[in-house]
């Protein structure tokens, strides 16, 4: 069953200059997604429209089979959702805030959220102006999971934290999974987050889904391809090769990414190019991501 369904979203914010284009794709029960793009990709916008927030301008969102902005009430009340920029009532104490969400979820799990607050280390009776720019995020993502939420809505969350913070929200996101079941899309700049949490990855560059990949498939089916500045090959002409998925021009060589393994890439690149010193091998996914999402020039 398909928790989350993106059908051909499209949204401009200002006229012909999409910030998506035709993205589609489905989160299945119990998957961990990925989502990652460089600043401007567009992630948050189509996160938003998951949840209701901005509807897009030509397409559909489904979740559990319903419209987020037709079914807004019924369909909150099985997500858990934490953006960077959340922003939780100041003038209120941990406490309360806690206990306003404990009212909007039927489901709420009181000793979850206690249990959650003393893993943080967080006060009840301290007030959210007094927190740290972490702390708040660990209080978002208490009012977030405490419901056990079938779908785990995560917008870098976990953005300008310290490592010791970051690991501590992400594993707990991570043990809600385990133990409940529940499907998470998140959002991330940190390559090494998307390896430890995700089972799959999306990656949306200039509007468009450029990948759409298991972890395992990826860094076994795709490498990066380092064709000499002197071949005479150009990026078109690479990107115009099935398979090709993107790449950049840098001074000592055209760098192209392939869904292919390194030998099958070196046999098309000499038979379809004539190119005999191109040099390819499997790349981690960080490497993948700068050569996808980096500087064509």
């Amino acid at each position: 069953m398909n928790v989350l369904e993106f059908d051909n979203i499209h949204r401009a914010y200002r006229r012909d200059a999409d910030v998506l284009a035709g993205v589609g794709f489905s989160v299945e029960s119990g998957e961990v997604v990925g989502l990652l793009g460089k600043n401007g990709a567009g992630k948050t916008t189509l996160l938003r429209i998951a949840m209701g927030m901005i509807e897009p301008q030509q397409g559909s969102v489904r979740i559990f089979g319903l419209d987020p902005r037709k079914a807004p009430v019924e369909i909150k009340r099985r997500v858990g959702y934490v953006s960077e920029d959340q922003i939780l009532p100041s003038f209120m104490s941990v406490e309360k805030v806690v206990q306003l969400h404990r009212g909007l979820f039927p489901e709420w799990d009181d000793s979850m959220a206690r249990d959650l607050l003393e893993r943080f280390r967080l006060s009840p009776k301290v007030k959210i102006k007094t927190l740290s720019k972490g702390q708040a995020r660990q209080v978002a993502l208490v009012c977030a999971v405490s419901h056990k939420p079938e779908l785990l809505i995560l917008d870098e969350p976990a953005g300008g934290l310290d490592p010791a913070a970051r690991r501590e929200f992400l594993e707990t996101s991570i043990e809600l999974l385990n133990v409940a079941g529940t499907t998470i899309l998140f959002s991330s700049h940190y390559m090494t987050d998307v390896e430890r949490m995700a089972g799959r990855v999306v990656m949306i560059h200039e509007g468009q889904l450029l990948i759409d990949s298991s972890l395992d498939d990826l860094r076994e089916g795709y490498c990066l391809a380092l064709i000499p500045r002197d071949s005479d090959v150009s990026l078109d002409r690479l990107l115009g090769i099935e398979g090709c998925v993107g790449g950049r021009v840098r001074s000592e060589a055209v760098r192209a990414v392939f869904t292919l393994d390194p030998a099958a890439c070196e046999a098309l690149l000499t038979r379809e190019l004539g190119v005999s010193g191109a040099r390819c091998a499997t790349v981690g996914l960080e490497e993948i991501f700068i050569e996808l999402a980096g500087s064509d020039s």
